[in-house]
């Protein structure tokens, strides 16, 4: 914004001279009158406020030669007719800014006409007042407010959402993936398992809490469990070793008949230890046999 200063009021003189001295347009005598001097020549205020005087750009009357006359880039105006063209208050000897449409206002005017206005308020984000400015736009500072909670955020981090501002809590409440066991948003870090999310000390044994990430575990039920607990707490046990059937490690195929559980490496025939894996077998007791092996019982 520019500012300028005008000059100050034209000059009248007086000549008690006796030599000839006349107006130059009515050659009336101008001994001991007063006159102006136009482009080198002497006018008597009457010419001068008929033929020369410049027009008011406000009120677009003559400036005639008793008044006091101010300019700026060829315009003209009476010393009263300059003023602001929004609040009217005189600008004769304060600083003033001349905008591009014409008008000429005080600067406190201007600031307001011409300054950035509040995305949220949409009035004029006065110079020297606490703003937020972000992505080429300004809020006054108390207008920068989360679109959820409609608090001002001021100094704490934000986030956004297409054109919607939040602050980081109504962000992650909104938007963030909810942890399948706690359903708390996870704000950072977090696990992804069969594509469902959880915070890291979420994802933990159902018995003993123990910490599962990086770790082997399985799941049952919808309940994760180390490999400790799942051998101890759930795992069903081998009817031919007695031993967990947990999946893990040697032997994760399971032979399962009538409510009975092996592993696949257990279930052989008692007699002869035949493999009995996808064959025809005889359970009797609690022992299987081969076909051959129980006709010799």
């Amino acid at each position: 914004m520019s500012f300028y200063k005008l000059s100050g009021p034209r000059s009248y003189l007086t000549s008690t001279m006796t030599d000839r001295f006349n107006c130059y347009y009515c050659h009336e005598n101008l001994h001991g009158k007063k006159y102006v001097q136009k482009d080198d020549k002497h006018v008597c205020t009457k010419c001068f406020n008929k033929l020369c005087a410049n027009t008011c750009a406000e009120c677009k009357r003559p400036i005639g030669a008793d008044s006091k006359e101010l300019h700026h880039k060829n315009r003209h105006w009476h010393e009263e007719c300059f003023r602001c063209a929004k609040c009217y208050k005189p600008l004769a000897s304060e600083s003033f800014c001349a905008r591009d449409d014409g008008k000429i206002m005080c600067g406190k005017c201007s600031s307001r006409e011409d300054g950035n206005r509040c995305q949220g308020c949409y009035k004029v984000v006065m110079p020297g007042t606490q703003n937020v400015e972000y992505k080429n736009k300004v809020w006054h500072e108390e207008c920068f407010t989360c679109f959820e909670c409609k608090q001002p955020i001021r100094t704490q981090s934000f986030l956004t959402k297409g054109d919607d501002i939040y602050c980081a809590a109504c962000h992650d409440k909104k938007f963030a993936k909810k942890c399948f066991r706690c359903k708390q948003p996870i704000t950072s870090g977090g696990i992804s398992y069969q594509d469902q999310p959880w915070h890291s000390e979420c994802f933990k044994c159902h018995t003993c809490n123990k910490a599962l990430a990086q770790t082997r575990f399985t799941s049952f039920e919808n309940n994760m469990y180390c490999v400790d607990c799942y051998k101890t707490d759930v795992a069903k046990k081998c009817h031919g070793c007695k031993n967990p059937i947990t999946g893990f490690g040697h032997g994760t195929n399971v032979v399962n008949y009538e409510g009975y559980t092996w592993h696949e490496y257990c279930f052989n025939c008692k007699r002869c230890s035949l493999s009995l894996a996808n064959k025809r077998f005889v359970i009797h007791g609690d022992h299987v046999y081969c076909p051959d092996c129980s006709k010799k019982l």
